[in-house]
């Protein structure tokens, strides 16, 4: 007989036993395979082209927004009430062939000659029912003291100047001459050998080692020249005067216009003063002090075609980074006037040497100021409310009502009144404040020090950029035949100096990365149901998360400071916090606080830094060339 089967009813029994012994290790198996499939690393050409992509746009915004020049018109092309920079260009070329033109020279008289015979011959091409007023004006003596800037605390005498004022009104409308707008700057070159004792014999043998002061500031004194004449077929319409002041002495500490703001019995009816300067030679010439109030350069904005300004520099002008002065500080502080300065700032290394020459003048540099100053004044002109603009300096700063300014890429300008940017800052912060909060709250102490490890790290990265730059200006004359290689040529800074920041950035940053890692490792280590290289994997994700999330909270602390003291600038912060901000909150973020990390998104990245770099990137690399340039001549 056949043996039965043995009965299986203790089977499912140990079954049971075999399958619950095993689901809970095939449940982490498939959780860890899961989480290996989410997990997924970039790969290092994908962090290379992205870095590639952010520089080529970071340059590309800057060559179209400070190198796309407009293209110069001949005078032809301007007609008679237009700006030729054709016809502007023959005054440059004028006065650059007298050679310097330094207070009590020959060709400081020949300067002034020129001018006053150019604009004798404005008058008698103004319109009929234009009032054109020249006065050649001498100033005996003089003293000027101011309370700020590179001349604060100095008293300084001058005498024996002159000036050429040059004003322009209806005819018909005598009561626009109570009311003027001020278009000023300086015929006279600084001198740029050891000293004045030898220009008379230096001159007898070559004008090739002294400057031609082509930038500064015969470009500006030639704009105003035939601005002065595209004005004269308009001013009939106008309801205020317009005054163009071609002064000397400004390079021996703003003597020129502190005698005529002193001295000259137009000055008193001046509303609104607007100074042309120069601190290198071409390009865009841009607002880099407006205010205090901001009627000049609501006004400028409103109108101009090619509006070129941000109150960074204004920022770091009145901070005393950058030694030096123009005569809208005596405007400003001495006549309590508000308007515009403007300024040429490339090859700021050739400023007041014997390299300011005509063939540095980038074209359309001209065109770029001519036309933005007649759309200015033809505005301004017509307006009614000029004298509001004449409110004290006081009164303006302490009602926060100054202007925040800045160009989008040289085609728009945005401005608002201080007290909304206040506003606008504080609603940031508060609800920044208030997400960092509670997601420390839900994250508890694991977040909170993780958080303090990520800006550890920015801080280290700030600590070593730094010191690895002044290791470099070090050991740089140890090496180098030259201990100042970049005098000749100033990109050598870029290599010589932001290379090795770059790096020490780099460093700074790995080394606050492994510490966060570190303790990362500590925190993950607790969690068995989780593979090793499971564990390695969300450890890394994790610090890429804290990192990124740090680099919002230090513009997150800059716009906090900022709002605090009412600095303008301090929108720089405001646009590098909300985008990747929001960028972060729309893809990244969740309410779970369980959820294991995941890679971040590129788009994450992209939509972050799209708008910060097309708001500021040209800003940035501007003011780098500003500072290189200016630097260069200093050391010099």
């Amino acid at each position: 007989m056949r043996r039965r089967p043995e009965s299986s009813s203790t089977a499912p029994d140990t079954s049971a036993k075999k399958s619950s012994g095993t689901s809970k290790t095939d449940e982490e198996a498939k959780l860890n395979h899961g989480i290996q499939i989410r997990t997924a690393r970039r790969s290092g050409f994908t962090w290379l082209t992205l870095f590639a992509v952010i520089v080529y746009s970071s340059w590309a915004v800057y060559q179209y927004q400070y190198e796309n020049l407009p293209v110069p018109l001949t005078a032809e092309q301007a007609g008679k009430r237009g700006f030729s920079e054709v016809a502007a260009m023959k005054h440059v070329k004028a006065l650059t062939e007298l050679g310097p033109h330094t207070i009590g020279s020959d060709a400081i008289e020949l300067a002034l000659q020129y001018v006053l015979a150019e604009l004798e011959n404005i008058k008698k091409t103004a319109h009929w029912e234009v009032d054109v007023e020249v006065d050649l004006f001498h100033v005996n003596v003089g003293a000027t003291r101011l309370d700020s800037g590179m001349f604060v605390d100095r008293t300084i005498i001058y005498s024996d100047l002159d000036h050429i004022v040059l004003r322009m009104l209806p005819k018909y409308a005598p009561e626009a001459r109570e009311n003027a707008i001020l278009v000023s700057s300086h015929i006279d070159t600084v001198f740029s050998t050891s000293g004045y004792s030898d220009y008379f014999s230096l001159r007898k043998t070559s004008l090739c080692c002294f400057r031609e002061g082509a930038g500064d500031c015969s470009s500006c004194v030639s704009v105003m020249l035939e601005l002065a004449r595209g004005i004269s077929q308009w001013a009939h319409g106008f309801k205020n005067a317009v005054i163009f002041l071609f002064n000397t002495g400004e390079e021996e500490g703003l003597s020129g216009a502190h005698s005529f703001i002193t001295q000259h019995p137009w000055s008193t009816t001046i509303r609104m003063a607007i100074d042309l300067e120069a601190m290198g030679i071409g390009g865009k010439s841009a607002i880099f002090q407006a205010g205090p109030h901001p009627l000049a350069v609501e006004t400028f904005a409103s109108v101009a075609k090619y509006p070129s300004g941000n109150i960074i520099f204004q920022d770091i002008f009145s901070s005393g980074v950058i030694n030096s002065a123009t005569d809208f500080q005596v405007y400003r502080e001495v006549a309590g006037l508000s308007g515009l300065d403007f300024v040429y700032a490339d090859h700021g290394a050739v400023y007041h040497t014997k390299n300011d020459k005509l063939k540095l003048l980038k074209s359309g540099s001209l065109q770029h100021l001519g036309e933005n100053m007649l759309a200015f004044l033809l505005q301004i002109a017509t307006s009614s409310h000029l004298s509001k603009a004449n409110a004290t300096v006081d009164d303006i700063q302490s009602s926060h009502d100054t202007a925040v300014y800045y160009d989008i890429l040289g085609q728009y300008m945005v401005i608002y009144r201080q007290r909304f940017a206040n506003m606008l800052h504080s609603s940031v912060i508060l609800q920044s404040l208030l997400i960092w909060t509670t997601s420390l709250l839900m994250g508890g102490s694991t977040a909170a020090v993780s958080l303090a490890f990520s800006c550890l790290s920015n801080i280290l990265m700030w600590i070593f950029s730094i010191s690895f730059s002044v290791l470099a200006a070090f050991i740089l004359p140890l090496i180098s035949s030259s201990p100042l290689p970049y005098l000749s040529i100033p990109w050598l800074v870029l290599g010589l100096f932001a290379a090795p920041a770059f790096l020490g950035a780099l460093t700074g940053q790995h080394l606050g990365y492994l510490v966060l890692k570190r303790y990362l490792s500590n925190v993950y280590a607790k969690r068995k149901q989780l593979s090793p290289a499971i564990q390695a994997d969300l450890i890394k994700l994790e610090t890429e998360r804290w990192l990124f999330k740090a680099g919002s909270l230090q513009w997150l602390v800059l716009l906090v400071v900022g709002t605090y003291y009412n600095i303008g600038s301090s929108y720089l912060a405001l646009v590098w916090l909300v985008p990747p901000a929001f960028a972060y909150g729309l893809l990244e973020a969740t309410l779970t606080p369980g959820r294991l990390p995941k890679p971040l998104k590129l788009a994450t990245l992209w939509m972050g830094l799209a708008i910060p770099i097309l708001a500021s990137a040209g800003q940035f690399i501007k003011l780098t060339t500003v500072i290189i340039g200016l630097s260069v001549r200093f050391i010099r």
